[in-house]
């Protein structure tokens, strides 16, 4: 068990430090700190000085690799690699280009975007996965089939539609909470509930489709006939074995949503003006404050490279035959 954890472990470094140079490329050799400074100041009229003036403020004017004017070890330390990708590692993501600390911002933003992703993917889950069984458990029914057609008309349906529609019959309709906004402590319950729920909707038709394919296999196979053979129950035998044995695909499923529990939704922060990760990295695009956006980036793969290994330790506890994989 602790070998197979520590291999997992162990893959993820040189798939951390790939994207991290990866990432460094596309932002400092592709796009070099000279575009950067057009884009911030403007491409016309901007001057050869103003373009030097920029990248002093923000580090942007050292040697990419190597510092060949420094001395002993500031020859590397002393170099945009290291001071703007190295220093990620140790979660050191500096300055913005705007002058901010990037740690705090994030160390302040993250709350809001899990006051809304947890509560979404505990009910999610709760609610997904209910509704695929339920439908699965009356396969080939008028139920079953009113719940894909359902399903299907909901995935067809865009994600701004459950948002708009959302904002307007709660918020503005019924007047049950705000349509937009944030607040700290207590408060903030009744500004999450809207874009909680939105968002739960909006996933019932293609996790419910997805979920209801998942037990809908696991009922095809021959442990389940022999469950039945045995006198056990259709509920029994959906509840326990069905599910239990489904769990390995929903885990990797989960893993996917990880991630987003702290960076947050794009599109929802943004709609529901919550000052999560996902609106903050909206506003840097929009801005072209690359320091942010590079940070976020990195985040994002060290979040979705624990959730894999989170995922791994728990295919052991569902079924122990991965331990020996």
């Amino acid at each position: 068990m602790i070998s197979y954890i520590l291999r997992r472990i162990a893959y993820a470094f040189p798939i951390l430090i790939g994207v991290n140079i990866i990432t460094f490329v596309l932002f400092f050799v592709v796009n070099t700190p000279d575009d950067m400074a057009r884009m911030q100041l403007g491409m016309k009229r901007v001057d050869d000085a103003a373009i030097s003036k920029w990248k002093e403020e923000r580090g942007y004017d050292k040697p990419i690799l190597w510092n060949q004017d420094a001395e002993a070890i500031e020859k590397i330390t002393d170099t945009i690699f290291f001071q703007n990708s190295v220093k990620l590692f140790i979660f050191d993501f500096g300055r913005s280009d705007s002058g901010r600390d990037i740690g705090y911002d994030i160390s302040q933003r993250m709350w809001p975007s899990l006051a809304i992703t947890v509560p979404g993917l505990i009910l999610g889950l709760l609610a997904y996965i209910t509704f695929g069984l339920t439908l699965a458990f009356f396969r080939g029914s008028y139920v079953d089939v009113s719940g894909v057609i359902l399903c299907v008309v909901m995935m067809s349906i865009s994600g701004l539609f459950y948002i708009i529609g959302g904002q307007y019959l709660i918020g503005k309709f019924f007047h049950l909470v705000p349509i937009s906004g944030y607040d700290t402590g207590f408060n903030a319950i009744k500004f999450t509930v809207l874009p909680v729920l939105v968002g739960l909707v909006g996933g019932i038709g293609s996790s419910t489709r997805w979920y209801r394919t998942i037990f809908l296999e696991e009922m095809g196979k021959d442990y389940v006939r022999t469950a039945k053979a045995k006198g056990l129950s259709e509920t029994r035998v959906l509840y326990h074995h069905v599910l239990m044995n489904g769990l390995i695909p929903i885990l990797t499923g989960v893993v996917v949503i990880l991630p987003s529990l702290f960076i947050g939704s794009l599109i929802v922060e943004s709609f529901f003006a919550i000052p999560g990760l996902g609106s903050y990295t909206i506003d840097a695009i929009s801005a072209q404050d690359f320091a942010i956006v590079r940070s976020m980036v990195f985040l994002g793969s060290v979040l979705y490279i624990i959730g894999l290994i989170l995922t791994d330790i728990s295919y052991t506890l569902v079924d122990p035959r991965v331990r020996l994989n």
